[in-house]
């Protein structure tokens, strides 16, 4: 069964040579992200984190809400295993695919093809894994004799098609995402959504985080509401969107 379970979690980022950094701007982030605190030696760190307690288990769907600098994007890297929690403990048990950052690992003067196999080891995937599934990927795509040559000379629109092309190229247990992802032509646009609706279906758990009240409502039966770092509201999807959408 996967689950994944959040003890006290919390994510703490070092403010180096804060002395230098007015008592206005620190207000400032006060206000719009994380808690900010003077330690006892000096040193300035902000807590992306505080203190979140999660769990959830196989089947669920899960929305992340909050402001901009509200801890989602933290949370989501701690859940991909990206950030480790300055305290607590961080338990996700089953196969995790994030597409938080589609084009980690792209290395601008490989191939195409070369940046396949970078991404796909990004991923875990083993070499057998993706010598059966780089056909498949490499049509996906629809770049063609691109694919030979360097990353670099792809438009913007050519580089996220390979990206998303290897990057949806699993089927996950738990799925970790930051806001739906499309892109390209409306050809691309069409086959990118149609897959990416299998792979929501298909993955045990679904972890979203976004801003559109329908696509929570869409894909969510859970919502989790945060605000500095901390969790505000957890609860059902309709209840939860309804009070973060009018306040």
């Amino acid at each position: 069964m996967s689950y994944i379970r959040l003890e006290n979690v919390s994510v703490a980022f070092p403010v180096f040579n804060a002395a230098s950094r007015s008592f206005k701007n620190r207000v400032l982030s006060v206000a719009t992200g994380g808690a900010i605190e003077r330690r006892h030696d000096g040193n300035i760190v902000v807590k992306g984190l505080e203190r979140i307690n999660l769990d959830i288990h196989e089947g669920e769907r899960i929305g992340l809400v909050g402001h901009n600098g509200s801890g989602k994007t933290t949370l989501l890297r701690v859940l991909s295993g990206i950030y480790t929690p300055t305290s607590g403990t961080a338990d996700v048990d089953g196969e995790c695919v994030s597409l938080i950052n589609i084009s980690l690992g792209i290395d601008p003067e490989a191939t195409g093809r070369e940046n396949i196999r970078l991404r796909a080891a990004m991923m875990g995937l083993t070499r057998s894994k993706l010598g059966e599934r780089l056909d498949e990927i490499a049509e996906f795509s629809g770049l063609g004799d691109f694919l030979d040559m360097p990353f670099r000379t792809y438009s913007s629109g050519m580089q996220l098609r390979l990206a998303f092309a290897t990057s949806t190229s699993v089927r996950p247990e738990i799925l970790i995402m930051d806001e739906w992802l499309s892109t390209g032509d409306e050809d691309f646009k069409e086959r990118a959504n149609r897959r990416l609706r299998e792979i929501v279906n298909s993955t045990k758990i679904l972890v979203l985080a976004s801003h559109s009240k329908e696509l929570l409502l869409q894909n969510c039966t859970r919502i989790v509401w945060l605000e500095h770092g901390r969790i505000r509201l957890d609860g059902a999807a309709s209840d939860v969107a309804a009070q973060y959408f009018s306040s």
